[in-house]
């Protein structure tokens, strides 16, 4: 047991939920804030010592995330910061506070890479275009409303069942003054011919060159290519992250209860038909709003339902067109020669 969790008094994980109610900051910055806030809360003597605390650190905000993928991203970086940083000092408290506060400075800067982000993607979004985006992303918000400023543009967002994400885009967007329409996921292939390309943000961008982003990327990715469309991923490069999944399962969110079939119930014949409208695991709601009769219903999944599909997923590298970032616009294959880079010090 390290000193971290000895103390009984630092709980990285409530701190990392603090954080992260400020809405500009994003997983793996508030990651990075709360491993900075660990380091002064540590009664680590040694830098061994400390990159321990760090890491069984990390290690419990992974356990205690359903989706530990993008804060890892920032746990791998900022942990690799500490390793690599140069040790002049010969007062180890001090050391502590010059490293906690470079971490705070990180996090404030790092929060300007989206509008770097956006200029860049800027030269791509020509007056007029119909743009495809996916969820809700803080980096491709800001970069629509960065093109906004000075071109026409309008989006189709996604809904992005179950969570309903696209709604979050949708209402930012229309507020703004930019033309906007909810589609459902179901409907990608059918919108796919009018628009001029996808915009989609991430979770993390991988050692291949490939992206882990909300569920339904992947399918969206594999529609635009199929229709010849441009598919541009953007990311900051604190989501770069040394993960090289080969397929979905690969996930570190991947689980066995996900894509499991439940045991059926044996039911009677005469049960079977007395509930043929009424499935043991379906809620419905009124859909009169949808144009049907006031005695259908629309049917919802149960939270046991959703919570046997996947929530993130990952789109292979030869199905995106570029991943836009702080430090420029990359091909996948150029991703994969920063992250070496990145991580060699």
């Amino acid at each position: 047991m390290t000193d971290l969790a000895k103390s009984g008094e630092f709980d990285i994980y409530a701190t990392f939920q603090q954080f992260l109610q400020d809405d500009q900051i994003s997983p793996p910055l508030a990651a990075i804030l709360s491993l900075a806030e660990a380091i002064v809360n540590s009664n680590a003597g040694t830098m061994f010592e400390l990159v321990q605390a760090l890491n069984d650190g990390a290690e419990e905000l992974k356990r205690r995330s359903p989706n530990p993928i993008s804060l890892n991203a920032g746990c791998e970086l900022f942990i690799a910061f500490v390793t690599l940083f140069p040790h002049e000092s010969d007062n180890f408290a001090e050391l502590k506070k010059e490293l906690e506060q470079q971490g705070r400075k990180y996090a404030a800067e790092a929060i300007s890479f989206r509008h770097k982000i956006a200029e860049l993607a800027l030269g791509f979004i020509k007056d007029d275009s119909v743009i495809l985006t996916h969820s809700y992303s803080r980096v491709v918000l800001t970069a629509l409303l960065h093109a906004h400023k000075t071109k026409r543009i309008s989006v189709y967002v996604t809904e992005s069942r179950p969570r309903g994400l696209g709604l979050k885009t949708y209402e930012a967007l229309t507020a703004a003054g930019i033309p906007c329409t909810v589609v459902l996921d179901s409907a990608v292939a059918y919108v796919m011919d009018r628009v001029d390309f996808v915009l989609v943000g991430s979770e993390a961008v991988v050692e291949s060159g490939g992206l882990i982003n909300y569920v339904g990327s992947n399918q969206m990715a594999i529609i635009a290519k199929a229709a010849n469309k441009p598919f541009y991923a953007l990311a900051e490069s604190y989501k770069f992250h040394r993960l090289f999944p080969l397929s979905q399962y690969d996930l570190p969110t991947h689980n066995p209860n996900i894509l499991s079939f439940a045991t059926p119930t044996a039911r009677s014949a005469g049960q079977d038909g007395a509930s043929a409208t009424a499935a043991p695991e379906a809620h419905t709601k009124s859909s009169a709003n949808l144009g049907t009769s006031s005695s259908s219903a629309e049917r919802a999944m149960t939270q046991d339902q959703i919570a046997k599909n996947p929530g993130v997923d990952y789109t292979r590298p030869d199905l995106i067109s570029l991943v836009f970032s702080d430090v420029g616009i990359l091909t996948p294959e150029g991703v994969s020669q920063y992250l070496v880079g990145m991580f060699a010090g």
